[in-house]
């Protein structure tokens, strides 16, 4: 029954930041308008990792960048299958005026590739993440995109 109540668990978190469709069956869905900012998020690396990860992503249309001083609203988080946030990453280095280490939660980036770190630890307790699979949702602009990592002891 446990295995039960587990799968019915992944199930759920995968609705949760499952995408939408946007169109009805035969409609071809309306293409995202140009002027719309986008972004982009990568395989976090090492995938699976101990204890530390890396996640790189894009904000905006970079390299092109057809406005570079445009401040988009970037937000970052992780989430385990029970759709609870287990922690914020930090801008890794730094750039577009923004130091490294801050937090990417609603923080205002210009159109550049970046890269997040996140050290495996849960934000409420400090203690590191429980082996496991672990959801990232990169918020740019209202628009999210949702990857997953492995977290292995």
């Amino acid at each position: 029954m446990k295995l039960g109540g587990a799968a019915f668990c992944i199930v759920l978190a995968l609705h949760v930041f499952a995408p939408r469709p946007v169109a009805a069956q035969g409609v071809q869905p309306v293409a995202p308008r140009r002027d719309q900012p986008s972004g982009t998020l990568g395989q976090n690396y090492p995938n699976p990792f101990n204890p530390e990860t890396r996640i790189p992503f894009v904000v905006g249309d970079a390299p092109t960048c057809s406005d570079p001083n445009k401040q988009h609203r970037v937000t970052l988080r992780i989430y385990n299958l029970l759709a609870q946030l287990v922690a914020v990453p930090v801008l890794q280095g730094g750039s577009g005026g923004v130091a490294g280490g801050a937090e990417l939660e609603n923080l205002g980036l210009t159109c550049a590739q970046y890269t997040a770190y996140w050290d495996g630890k849960d934000r409420r307790t400090g203690a590191e993440v429980a082996s496991g699979i672990y959801l990232y949702r990169l918020e740019v602009d209202g628009r999210a995109v949702v990857r997953k990592m492995i977290v292995t002891k």
